[in-house]
């Protein structure tokens, strides 16, 4: 049996990744959270007690922890979700995505390269390529270029990761993932965001014109590539991970309605009026697109889940689950709301 250190593991991403390798009977796994606002126990919690699960408390830039977490469990991977995560706090304030989106992996590395990890894979993201508007979809090898201190932060990270692979031969390996959605996400995201504000009878706020273009990606089917590139994939490559289809972030949002008001049998006329045009954000890239080739071709990859079904299974989720957001939507998350939605844009 193998042990997986998965840092930021209460995340989103993170926690269906954990219960993905935890359906296979040779993955151990050791889950290293900070348990910020965007780590929640609440989607690990029924692992309370399983055997091959344990939580450790503690931040990927606090260099003696990692280092006491490897010791102790020496891992045979680690697999770094840990992460801010959100461009619109990142142009609120980019000061702790630097400390966690690079400081922490420079950590995490070195730590990894002392200890002989034998698989490092960094969860990135799409948006390092930057804006992708009126451009070819990106592959692996183009450069380079975020539009917002969230994207620049994965892409410092994925720089370091290279070249801890070129200087010191660690066995690094990068995913970069187009949108995910899916159960269990925090509400400041689009989808959750929607769904939300639509059953509390809000508004639900679109930035600039809504015709930004994001490829969406059920979440279920990034964790199943994220497992093929930890048991198969190339050391030192990185990998695009996304459907190929891109939706104006204004159609995702209709789609929404329609889809929630099917659920509750109601005419989804009244979701529609609802929608409001908002100051769009700083910066605001119009299209992420990348080409995935490379995981189709070498580790036949492909997404099974379609946008409309994944809405569907997600809106589900949500409305039989209604108290998850509820519970998010909490003080701090009304002040940041605010800070965006309804100060437009008051830099803090």
């Amino acid at each position: 049996m193998k042990t997986v250190l998965v840092t930021g593991g209460c995340g989103f991403i993170g926690s269906h990744f954990i219960r993905c390798l935890l359906r296979e009977e040779s993955w151990r796994v050791v889950n290293l959270d900070k348990l910020t606002y965007a780590g929640d126990l609440d989607r690990l919690s029924d692992l309370a007690g399983e055997p091959r699960y344990r939580l450790v408390q503690g931040d990927i830039a606090d260099a003696k922890l990692v280092e006491e977490v490897v010791v102790t469990e020496r891992p045979w991977a680690i697999v770094n979700f840990a992460a801010e995560s959100h461009v619109d706090r990142s142009i609120l304030d980019p000061t702790p995505f630097l400390r966690t989106n690079v400081q922490g992996v420079h950590v995490l590395l070195d730590v990894a390269r002392r200890y002989g990890v034998e698989r490092f894979l960094q969860i990135s993201t799409d948006e390092v390529y930057g804006d992708t508007d009126g451009l070819e979809p990106r592959s692996e090898e183009d450069p380079l270029r975020p539009g917002s201190p969230y994207a620049a932060s994965k892409a410092a990270a994925d720089l370091l990761c290279l070249a801890y692979r070129r200087t010191y031969g660690l066995p690094v390996l990068i995913a970069r993932s187009s949108n995910n959605y899916g159960p269990y996400q925090h509400p400041e995201k689009l989808i959750p965001l929607v769904i939300r504000n639509l059953l509390v009878g809000e508004e639900v706020p679109v930035y600039g014109d809504g015709g930004q273009r994001r490829d969406w990606l059920f979440v279920e089917d990034n964790c199943r590539a994220l497992l093929l590139l930890l048991e198969q994939g190339a050391v030192g490559a990185i990998y695009n991970i996304a459907t190929g289809v891109r939706v104006r972030n204004l159609q995702l949002v209709q789609s929404i309605c329609t889809v929630l008001a099917r659920e509750l049998d109601t005419d989804p006329a009244g979701f529609f009026d609802r929608i409001r045009f908002t100051p769009d954000r700083p910066g605001h890239d119009r299209e992420y697109a990348v080409r995935t080739d490379r995981i189709a071709h070498t580790l036949g990859w492909r997404p099974e889940v379609e946008l409309e079904e994944g809405l569907r299974r997600t809106v589900r989720w949500y409305l039989s689950n209604r108290d998850w957001l509820v519970k998010r939507a909490d003080e701090e998350y009304r002040a940041y709301y605010e800070a965006v939605y309804r100060r437009k844009w008051e830099l803090v």
